[in-house]
């Protein structure tokens, strides 16, 4: 399947506004969902992305680099060096490095990525392009 990057981008901003609306309004949501949404989103969101930059990559290609990645990036959190450090009180560094490991980022990263995988497994028609879909006609030139 070769994803259509167009739609793929569309996702991206979406997910990343959902992300971003789940910190600045999480006094309004459920606790349980104030805490973990925006982790989860974080995942989908990396997904999204390495489905972007790779668009001929298989769904499950995709979501094992995603998961690789974002746990890579949390598993770096235990490095506490001053420039990384520096890096991560910035708002981009923060949201894009985080702040400080925890055990529970790592289930929200699993959902996130499974959310996305189960997503364009289940919306083929959505994120391919129209040449890609199996009702298409083939081009004989």
């Amino acid at each position: 399947m070769r994803r259509n990057r167009i739609r793929q981008g569309f996702l991206l901003i979406g997910t990343a506004l959902l992300g971003l609306a789940s910190r600045r309004f999480g006094a309004v949501l459920p606790a349980w969902l104030a805490a973990y949404a925006g982790d989860t989103l974080w995942a989908l969101l990396v997904s999204w992305l390495v489905g972007f930059a790779w668009p001929r990559w298989s769904a499950g290609r995709v979501a094992a680099v995603a998961l690789a990645g974002a746990f890579a990036v949390e598993i770096s959190q235990l490095y506490q060096a001053a420039w990384l450090n520096a890096m991560r009180h910035t708002t981009l560094g923060g949201l894009a490095l985080g702040h400080g490991f925890l055990w529970s980022d790592l289930v929200c990263y699993c959902v996130g990525v499974a959310l996305g995988y189960s997503l364009e497994r289940a919306g083929w028609w959505l994120f391919s392009t129209p040449r890609d879909t199996p009702y298409s006609p083939k081009r004989v030139w």
